[in-house]
């Protein structure tokens, strides 16, 4: 799984932390997202699909 992120067009909303917290987290000064891990496990592939998937800027692409 390859996981690419627009952090320009990252708005902040943290849906993305909500739906993987083993991937994804924010930046405390202004909320954009942090990757954690670029590679992650299989087992995390739902997590992170519905963390793209809900994302309000659409900025988190993945590909399997």
């Amino acid at each position: 799984m390859d996981i690419s992120i627009d952090f320009d067009k990252c708005c902040g909303a943290g849906q993305c932390v909500l739906a993987a917290p083993e991937v994804f987290d924010q930046r405390d000064e202004d909320g954009v997202v942090v990757l954690l891990d670029d590679n992650p496990p299989a087992e995390q592939a739902e997590n992170v699909a519905q963390a793209a998937a809900v994302c309000p800027a659409a900025v988190i692409q993945v590909r399997v």
